[in-house]
């Protein structure tokens, strides 16, 4: 089968054929369709210090994926052959304290889909069928391949209450404008998005943003007075992993603030906690999705409002066949579009 694999240790990624995997026990093998390019994956090809600090080549990337079931293993149960499907990334232990209390997420031993073991940039992958979640027959298969990080997404915007808040998003890359989308549809009051690329800004304008602040140019704290809003925002979502980003966010956060961080920093950067303390802010990191109410979340959020799946599809912007790997990850890396697609079918 077809496969983009990392095949050495350092930068550049090969597609090349190799054995389709086979399917064990309580494992599920699926026919890949779609695939999302993600950040894990510019970082992989690139082979930057945490590349390699994670990754044990060779390994075949890629997590982010919609496809057919076409094998199940001894014991499995909840998954039949031929059901459409999308995945969780994260392959986790159930023994650890954290899985045995129902906190699967943040599961000490996860195994991460197309990081620690074979992934989807391929034509087929397996992944335990506990992993599996079984989509509706008529889903696009474009937003099948977005689940993961809608999930990222729907994570992080629920991870406070946000009915009549007002919320500063921090960066408007594919996840940033998603969860756009999804503040508004659960009723937040004002919701500004910032970023340095118009062409993002746009798509977040287009997914439901009341302002969309270009920081290069402009201040958040200016459009808070265009907007009237007399004290800060009671609900920042930071996406971007920007330094400057979190303090700008930090700064314009009203007392009692709650802040979920996605985005995750190249290097460690200082923080001002003089007023994250006196201003009593919350911070709360957030990694992958809620397993699995996070799946249960979008799937019913997306099934109830045709608008948030339209702002949701609207995210993808370029789509390539999977011999056009090296053009795929070139768009992803230019910064000037949303979520990119590689078709396996």
């Amino acid at each position: 089968m077809r496969a983009l694999a990392k095949t050495h240790a350092g930068p550049g990624l090969k597609l090349i054929d190799v054995p389709e995997p086979s399917v064990g026990a309580d494992e599920v093998k699926i026919r890949v369709l779609r695939a999302g390019l993600c950040g894990t994956d510019l970082h992989l090809e690139q082979w930057d210090e945490w590349a390699a600090s994670v990754v044990h080549p060779p390994l075949v990337i890629g997590h982010e994926f919609y496809g057919e079931v076409t094998e199940i293993g001894p014991g499995v149960t909840s998954v039949q052959v031929g059901q459409r499907v999308s995945g969780e990334g994260h392959v986790v232990c159930n023994e650890c304290r954290n899985c045995r209390a129902g906190r699967r997420q943040v599961c000490i031993r996860t195994n991460s889909v197309g990081v620690n073991r074979d992934g989807a940039f391929a034509d087929y992958v397996v992944i335990p069928a506990s992993n599996v979640w079984v989509q509706p027959d008529d889903i696009d298969p474009d937003l099948g391949a977005v689940f993961d990080p809608l999930g990222n997404a729907t994570h992080t915007a629920l991870s406070f209450p946000m009915a009549g808040e007002d919320v500063l998003i921090t960066g408007a890359g594919p996840i940033g404008v998603m969860a756009t989308a999804i503040a508004k549809h659960v009723g937040a009051r004002h919701v500004v998005v910032t970023d340095v690329s118009d062409s993002r800004l746009d798509l977040a304008k287009a997914a439901g943003a009341d302002r969309v602040v270009n920081v290069a140019q402009q201040r958040i704290a200016d459009t808070q007075r265009d907007l009237g809003m007399r004290e800060g925002f009671d609900v920042g979502l930071e996406m971007s992993g920007n330094p400057q980003a979190m303090a700008e966010m930090i700064d314009n956060m009203n007392h009692g603030g709650r802040i979920a961080m996605l985005g995750l920093p190249k290097d460690d950067f200082p923080v001002n906690w003089g007023r994250v303390i006196t201003h009593m802010l919350t911070i709360k990191g957030i990694y992958g999705r809620e397993m699995y109410d996070t799946w249960y979340a979008m799937s019913s959020m997306l099934s109830t409002s045709p608008h948030l799946k339209q702002a949701v599809q609207s995210v993808i912007t370029h789509r390539f066949p999977a011999e056009q790997w090296q053009q795929a990850f070139e768009t992803a890396r230019s910064g000037q579009c949303g979520k990119v697609i590689m078709d396996w079918s």
